[in-house]
């Protein structure tokens, strides 16, 4: 039997905890110029999501997991100058060589080709709706969640010289109007396309044809409230954040319906709203917005999950936090911080945080974060 699993998070707060608003800090300047430094073992990138000149913060990152800013990209649209209430503003493809980032403000998705002096912006296209908020790639694929009107998702064929093109029939309607959608991803075999609603408590499925067109949603009930951020693990685990303070998980059946495994597991942590898993799948992580701590959960071959500590406190950086991203060697974890800021730590043996520094500088309307 094809199964999926999913990882859900909640909090016992508003939905709003999960975009709180913060002071600005030194904005970085646009800079086509600066090039990736050629010694880095990886890079980490933010999404600046300003109202007028959007673009993507580029920081290297050394082997021991320390970031350094690199260079400013502008993605040729507009960002929304405020919280999206998404995971997943920020995409990149499995073999590193694209990225892709939504532009909420224009209503359209900016592309770009990784190449070793930095990002080339090879497309920018409308977003098949309004307010796009989180976009996820599977090879020549990309899909979009529009968040404004009704809602919606949107379909995109991407060619070898990184132009997207619109794919005929592709757009499909979420459950409803008003659903308060958060992100949408792939599931790593790319059969199945996953929506989490906050307004409704649902998860939407959608299976994918050899065309990359969807079929119609079918939508189950979240085990718990406010179903948020997500990622996938080695298994096929699909780790879900739900903003009520616990966490969830589940298996995708063939028919798109969706089985509790691992019903809702206290964090004691409040709102966490984005949620990670190492590509070992042994461990998952949800960054929590109100207090600024990260919840670290062991994750056994049968999917079931449960907290690595007690009180959900894995790490601590204080303040609210936006966004989370895994690097691509699993080693190193790197958190979005409320002030806008960027945290890393190091990944233990047995799931503990260990932090490896601290990079400020973006500007308070940042979203967004992906790590190669």
């Amino acid at each position: 039997m094809n199964r999926l699993m999913v990882l859900g998070t909640a909090a016992l707060v508003a939905i709003a905890a999960c975009s709180p608003d913060s002071k600005s800090v030194t904005g970085l300047a646009a800079d086509r110029a600066v090039q990736i430094d050629a010694e880095a073992q990886g890079a980490v990138y933010a999404l600046t999501n300003q109202t007028t000149d959007n673009a993507v913060a580029v920081f290297a990152r050394s082997a021991d997991g320390a970031l350094t800013w690199q260079a400013s990209v502008p993605t040729g649209g507009s960002g929304a100058g405020s919280g999206l209430g998404s995971q997943g503003a920020l995409a990149s493809s499995a073999d590193g060589r694209w990225l892709f980032a939504v532009n909420a403000g224009s209503n359209d998705v900016s592309a770009f080709q990784v190449t070793p002096g930095g990002l080339s912006l090879t497309s920018r296209v409308a977003s098949g709706g309004i307010r796009p908020i989180s976009v996820t790639v599977h090879g020549d694929l990309l899909y979009v969640l529009n968040a404004g009107g009704d809602g919606n998702i949107s379909g995109f064929s991407l060619g070898s010289d990184g132009a997207l093109s619109p794919i005929a029939g592709s757009s499909r309607p979420l459950s409803g109007s008003a659903v308060g959608p958060a992100q949408v991803s792939f599931s790593p075999n790319g059969r199945w396309l996953v929506v989490t609603e906050k307004a409704t408590n649902r998860l939407d499925v959608y299976a994918v044809n050899e065309g990359g067109v969807t079929s119609a949603v079918r939508t189950t009930a979240s085990a718990g409230g406010t179903p948020f951020g997500f990622a996938f693990g080695h298994r096929d685990e699909l780790f879900v954040s739900e903003a009520a303070g616990s966490a969830s998980s589940y298996e995708i059946e063939r028919d798109g319906s969706l089985n509790v495994a691992s019903g809702a597991v206290v964090t004691h942590q409040g709102a966490p709203c984005w949620a990670v898993v190492t590509k070992n799948g042994k461990f998952g992580y949800t960054a929590n917005a109100q207090g600024g701590s990260i919840s670290g959960f062991s994750i056994n071959n049968d999917g079931a999950i449960a907290l690595i500590d007690g009180d959900g406190r894995t790490a601590v950086v204080g303040g609210g936090n936006i966004d989370l991203a895994v690097s691509g060697n699993s080693r190193y974890l790197y958190q979005l911080n409320g002030n806008r800021s960027i945290s890393g730590f190091r990944i233990e043996a047995d799931g503990h945080l260990t932090a490896v520094g601290n990079i400020a500088g973006l500007p308070a309307s940042t979203v967004g974060l992906v790590a190669r």
